[in-house]
């Protein structure tokens, strides 16, 4: 039997998942919301498309510091201590209209998401990546990593781009 590294079930899960927790502050207490999430090639950045509207998104704008919840889902069929999840700390940034890479990122995120091509005509929605500084990635009960910039990369670097 093969074992895997840490670096790739992390990357097996953010991979395989469409949705994450994401924590922001709301006068100064913590706001847990769902978003639709497209991780980008090198695992150290991840794209929301959000509305201003949003109470995270209003929050992003005080302060952009943001907390990722992405988890294996729980189908009751084995014990919850032990389902696979990454928490990820990072600074949310908007993606501007005009920049070089806005085209290339919004594409990466309708591939995964092709029913969001309607948001991208709205004007109060938004393209956000959230530069990962850290991740604590439970592998399983007992298997924890803390992992940084270079373990994303190598996480990457164990699929077929």
């Amino acid at each position: 039997m093969t074992e895997t590294s840490p670096q790739r079930e992390f990357g097996q899960l953010i991979r395989s998942q469409r949705i994450a927790a994401i924590g922001t502050l709301r006068d100064g207490s913590p706001l847990v919301s769902m978003v639709p999430i497209v991780a980008n090639e090198d695992l150290s950045s991840y794209l929301i498309h959000i509305s201003r509207l949003a109470q995270h998104t209003q929050d992003i704008l005080q302060n952009p510091s943001v907390g990722l919840m992405i988890a294996e889902p729980d189908t009751g069929s084995k014990n919850p201590q032990s389902l696979a999840r990454a928490s990820i700390q990072g600074k949310a940034v908007i993606v501007p209209k005009d920049s070089e890479d806005y085209d290339a990122q919004a594409e990466l995120y309708l591939r995964k998401f092709p029913d969001s091509a309607m948001t991208f005509s709205l004007g109060d929605f938004e393209l956000y990546r959230i530069d990962a500084k850290s991740a604590r990635f439970v592998a399983g009960f007992g298997k924890i990593y803390n992992f940084g910039p270079a373990d994303f990369h190598a996480a990457a670097s164990l699929f077929d781009k």
